[in-house]
């Protein structure tokens, strides 16, 4: 059985299961092992970990501790009333209109990432010059219709994973601050920041920066290093402002004190810094990688929410889902007839019905023409969705149904 205890519960003979925490904030390749001694106990109090998952039926049982499936229902009841208490922004253009100019969107702002990038490993100065018109235009296209340029913050090459994090960040750093009401220089600010947030990696060398094996303790601190590095090389870069600067250097500190590079905790850590946090690992933690498979949105929300006590602003990571939804676009979802679909974009008033385009029936466990439904309107208001699932259980890839990539 898999139990959730707390790191100080922890003692030498249990299985590690799974650690409550991104993969950028503790050193250990897997996330299943076995403890063997107090050494291996004490190494992972010292990763900052607060939460784990043990598996009893492979190590010692804590009789105290809750049970897995115990955990889900609270935090997914926790997940409902945090999204429910108000409604979404209204949406000022169809998604079939936006749909065009949200791809050039997405494309000018990946060449402009990648260009400044290859400066920094190159030892050049950057500037500003690109990244203003990107930011306008990204801006622009989440107050049109969101859900067009946030269909695509999901789809990765593997090999332009670190560019392409950076326009995600920004975009939905952009679409974040819409939804809680940021004012129009302080939305520049946090897209800003999103783009050059991790600018530092380019400091990183390539074969540990994408190494698809476990990191030395040595590789790992050389990743850690890469907000002070990013934050180093935007002071030599004219114009760029105190926002940008705090999200690139404070985007990895945690509320409990357990981040870094500076280990600070609560109210030290900015809004924005902490705005940048959420977005950062749920793009990290959604996204394929070559040491690790994606997790579904659904369930990267919902582990997320489980973390926040210890790593983010509850309050802000509620904004978060509000902003996103549920089920944001891109998600796998099960409907009550028995159909799959993905998620294609949010409802206004409602993050639990949201238009789906339908594709495959469990049923007859076989693809059916593509079909988009409102879930908010009817015909579609008479399905609902049962639970947000993985494509991998399925065998299916719902971004090839996706409209951003049609």
């Amino acid at each position: 059985m898999l139990k959730k205890i707390s790191v100080e519960r922890l003692r030498a003979g249990m299985y590690v299961h799974e650690l409550c925490a991104d993969w950028m904030s503790h050193p250990f390749w897997r996330s299943q092992f076995l403890l063997k001694t107090r050494e291996d106990v004490q190494r992972v109090r010292d990763a900052g970990v607060r939460e784990l998952y043990i598996d009893t039926a492979k190590g010692l049982d804590d009789v105290e501790a809750r049970s897995a499936n115990e955990v889900r229902v609270e935090v997914e009841r926790e997940m409902l009333a945090a999204v429910t208490a108000e409604p979404e922004p209204i949406v000022r253009a169809s998604l079939e209109d936006e749909l065009g100019h949200a791809r050039l969107v997405h494309a000018q702002a990946h060449q402009v990432v990648r260009g400044m990038m290859q400066d920094v490993r190159l030892g050049r100065a950057i500037t500003l010059d690109n990244v203003e018109p990107v930011i306008e235009a990204v801006t622009g296209s989440i107050l049109r219709n969101g859900s067009a340029l946030l269909g695509l913050v999901g789809i990765k090459n593997k090999d332009d994973y670190t560019f392409l994090h950076s326009v995600s960040v920004c975009t939905l750093m952009i679409a974040f601050g819409r939804t809680l009401g940021l004012e129009s220089e302080d939305l520049r600010q946090a897209g800003i920041g999103g783009l050059l947030h991790d600018v530092g990696k380019m400091k990183v060398p390539d074969e540990v920066l994408n190494k698809p094996g476990r990191l030395t303790d040595a590789e790992f601190a050389l990743i850690r290093r890469h907000p002070g590095d990013g934050h180093a090389i935007l002071l030599e870069t004219p114009g760029v402002g105190p926002v940008p600067l705090d999200i690139t250097l404070h985007h990895h500190e945690r509320i409990d004190g357990s981040g870094y590079p500076k280990k600070l905790a609560g109210e030290e850590i900015s809004t924005m810094a902490r705005m940048a946090a959420i977005v950062d690992v749920y793009d990290a933690i959604t996204a394929d990688r070559c040491y690790h498979t994606g997790m579904a949105p659904t369930e990267a929300l919902r582990k997320m929410w489980e973390w926040s006590s210890a790593h983010f602003d509850q309050r802000l990571l509620q904004g978060f889902m509000r902003c996103i939804g549920i089920y944001p676009v891109g998600s796998l979802v099960l409907l009550e007839s028995g159909r799959l679909g993905v998620v294609i974009e949010q409802n206004e008033k409602s993050v639990l019905t949201p238009v789906v385009r339908i594709f495959f029936s469990t049923r007859s466990n076989g693809y059916i023409i593509p079909e988009n439904i409102d879930l908010a309107r009817p015909p579609g208001s008479n399905d609902r969705i049962v639970s947000g699932e993985s494509p991998d259980k399925w065998r299916v890839d719902p971004v090839k149904f996706m409209p951003a990539v049609a």
